[in-house]
Formats: structure tokens, C-alpha cells, sequence
């Protein structure tokens, strides 16, 4: 692999992680359709390294504020008068919870289906039909037109609900960004909260999945570091813009804008399967 190939691929993975078209799905038809070669597993997970550093660059604050909390949380609890208290008026507890809330099915759906993962990502049709379903969520979300609950009044119950649909995401043509946001505005969240909540439940889900990568004896790798470098470079710049682009559309409303592109990628994509 030389430079070239390496910064082209961290556009890719800037681009697809965080806009609502599916990383994976894409990954997948760009193999079966150019005769790539799946990534060495370094390189790719300096690319998911590039795109973690994207997201906690663009949510350093909320970050910041949700640690500044967890620490000071005896002081805090007593102030509220009880941990009921303090979750219901207290946003960056409740973020906290939340996202702990929404990673546990998440982290079970990950364990549980690890071992099959690699046949889904040998059928394109499988990636097909799943992106016509990322369309479909993503179009319904245009019905959606009043104001959402704020992230005080975000139940427990929904953060599960959300972390389920991030689980399946694995599925190769969910977006995963896409089903979880769309999944929130359903639940009658407000739009701000379901964008930011989706990127930050997405934290613990890239961190846990990096970890789960680096226990393999296949790390090695004869690709030059200034390659390496140069591919996470692009996939943090990218994906910093990617974010920032999708968290101004699902703030108003547009979401569904990406509907038709993976529309066309699925059928495109069924064809593709039918042919081949």
C-alpha cells in the first residue's frame, strides 16, 4: 500500500463512519467492486483511531463536562438531595447514565455475534438490502417536525432501545449513525440531544471495539509508518468535517436528505449480488 491508496482509504472511512451511509456497507462493495483487499488490521484500526480522535475533538466540552461530573458525583449527590435528583436535573450525570445505559446491549449484541461478523461482510447482497433499510429510517425522520424531549427527560428505557439499534449496526449497511439518531427523533427526543447523544454512546462502542482488535497475533504490518500516518491523518480530518456537516443537518431537520444516496447504493449494490 502505498501513500496514495492510504490517504483515498482514510477519506473513506472520515467520510462513511459518521455520515448516515454506512462505513461498512461501503468497505464491502468498494472490495467486491475494485478487488481491494481488506486492510492490514493495523492500518485499520489507526483509520477507527483517526475517526475516535474526530469525535472527541468535536465533543471535547461535553466530554469534559460529563468527567468534571463523574468526579465531583459524591458532592453533587449530596447537593441534590438523592441520585433521582440529581439525574433528573443534573445533564451531564444524565449523559453519563445514558451512555452507560446504552452501551451494555450494545456490548452484548457485539460479544454475541463477533464470531459471524466476518461472514456478513462477504455478501453484498446482505449490504444491499441493509442499506435500502438505513434509507427508509432515514426518510421517516422528514414526518418529524416538532420540538423533542431535552436530555433531562431522555428515559433509561430509550437509551436501551438506542444502544440495541447500535448493536445491530454491525450489520454491514446499517448506519449506524444514521439508525441511532433516527431511532432517537422516533422516540421523541430533541434533535440536538439524539445527534450528540448518538456520537458520544459511540465512544465506549469504538473504544471497546479497538480493544477487542488488539487481542489478535495479526498486528503486524510491512506498511511504511509515514503510511500509516498519513491514512489516520486523513480519516481524523475528514471525519472532524463529516461530523460537524452531519450534526448542522440533523439540527434541522434534513436528515432524510441521505435517504435517496443509499437508495441508489442499495439497489445498485442488490444488482451487483444478482449479477454476480
Amino acid at each position: 500500500m502505498n501513500t496514495i491508496e492510504a490517504i483515498v482509504l482514510g477519506t473513506i472511512q472520515g467520510l462513511t463512519e459518521f455520515l448516515p451511509v454506512s462505513s461498512s456497507g461501503h468497505l464491502v462493495l468498494f472490495q467486491n467492486l475494485f478487488g481491494m483487499q481488506e486492510p492490514e488490521l493495523l492500518f485499520d484500526i489507526c483509520l477507527h483511531v483517526g475517526t475516535l480522535a474526530a469525535v472527541l475533538i468535536v465533543f471535547y466540552r461535553e466530554i469534559l463536562e460529563i468527567l468534571t461530573a463523574l468526579v465531583q458525583f459524591p458532592g453533587r449527590l449530596k447537593s441534590a438531595g438523592g441520585l433521582r435528583n440529581l439525574c433528573a436535573g443534573d445533564k451531564s450525570i444524565r449523559m453519563a447514565l445514558l451512555i452507560v445505559v446504552g452501551s451494555i446491549p450494545t456490548a452484548v449484541i457485539g460479544l454475541l455475534f463477533k464470531e459471524i461478523t466476518d461472514q456478513l461482510f462477504g455478501s453484498i447482497a446482505i449490504v444491499g438490502c441493509m442499506l435500502l433499510v438505513t434509507g427508509t429510517l432515514l426518510w421517516l425522520t422528514r414526518r418529524i417536525r416538532s420540538q423533542g424531549r431535552p436530555i433531562e427527560r431522555t428515559l433509561l428505557k430509550e437509551a436501551l432501545i438506542i444502544g440495541i439499534v447500535q448493536g445491530l449496526a454491525i450489520l454491514p449497511g446499517i448506519s449506524r449513525s444514521g439508525s441511532t439518531i433516527s431511532v432517537a427523533l422516533f422516540l421523541g427526543v430533541d434533535r440536538k440531544v439524539a445527534g450528540r447523544y448518538s456520537f458520544l454512546l459511540s465512544i465506549p462502542a469504538i473504544v471497546g471495539a479497538l480493544v477487542l482488535s488488539l487481542d489478535t497475533p495479526e498486528l503486524h504490518t510491512a506498511i511504511p509508518i509515514g503510511t500509516i500516518v498519513a491514512g489516520s491523518i486523513m480519516s481524523a480530518a475528514v471525519g472532524w468535517l463529516a461530523l460537524v456537516v452531519l450534526l448542522r443537518v440533523v439540527d434541522r431537520g434534513q436528515l432524510h436528505r441521505f435517504a435517496p444516496y443509499c437508495w441508489v447504493v442499495g439497489v445498485v449494490t442488490l444488482g451487483i449480488a444478482w449479477m454476480g
